[in-house]
């Protein structure tokens, strides 16, 4: 049914139209797979094209939030990384898509490119070959394993669940606490906390 497949769309957008680190997009596409029965690629389709209207609405709200809850200075280290990745266009595209090839959030990469004023088709491209290669893996690892359900749960998703919301908070964190303009124009690595307006 249509709204099946709605419904997988939907999910994958709220995850990923929030700038906190929540489970992968693409557990909502496996829980709905499995759930209706649905065919691996449509639900891919769907899934992938919801997660990338949520992060672009992400990236397009993020930057009115950052005024308001971080400081100038933290704003401006941010703008500049954004920069940097703006005018080297394909290593920044090589960088997204191997980024979102690894099992790491991509929250950080769309509020950096959101508060830099990235252009969305700096960022889209890379994203959405990579996520729809990533998620296509996933969600075949996950049929997999809802069809082996006792082997695989005991100990295994609670494990990866914990790993990958630190790493989450961890990449969220390197992205706003490190002083990105000394790293890059001085090579000298320093933290800042004092990031808050």
């Amino acid at each position: 049914m249509w709204w099946e497949y709605l419904i997988v769309f939907m999910g994958a957008m709220l995850m990923d139209i929030t700038p906190l680190p929540l489970p992968p997009a693409f557990t909502v596409m496996i829980l709905f797979q499995v759930t209706f029965g649905l065919p691996v690629w449509p639900v891919i389709g769907f899934g992938v094209a919801g997660s990338i209207l949520g992060r672009a609405i992400l990236s397009l709200y993020i930057p009115s939030i950052s005024d308001r809850i971080f400081n100038e200075r933290e704003n401006n280290d941010i703008r500049f990384l954004g920069n940097k990745l703006k005018h080297n266009a394909w290593k920044s595209q090589l960088f997204i898509l191997l980024y979102t090839l690894m099992p790491l959030p991509s929250t950080p990469l769309f509020i950096a490119g959101g508060i830099a004023r990235m252009r969305l088709l700096q960022i889209i491209p890379a994203f959405t070959l990579g996520k729809l290669t990533s998620d296509a893996i996933a969600v075949y690892m996950g049929e997999y394993a809802a069809a082996n359900t006792e082997s695989l749960l005991k100990g295994m998703v609670s494990l990866r669940s914990i790993i990958g919301l630190s790493i989450g908070l961890l990449t969220i964190g390197a992205l706003l606490f490190i002083d990105w303009r000394k790293l890059l124009q001085e090579k000298k690595f320093r933290l800042r906390f004092n990031i808050w307006r």
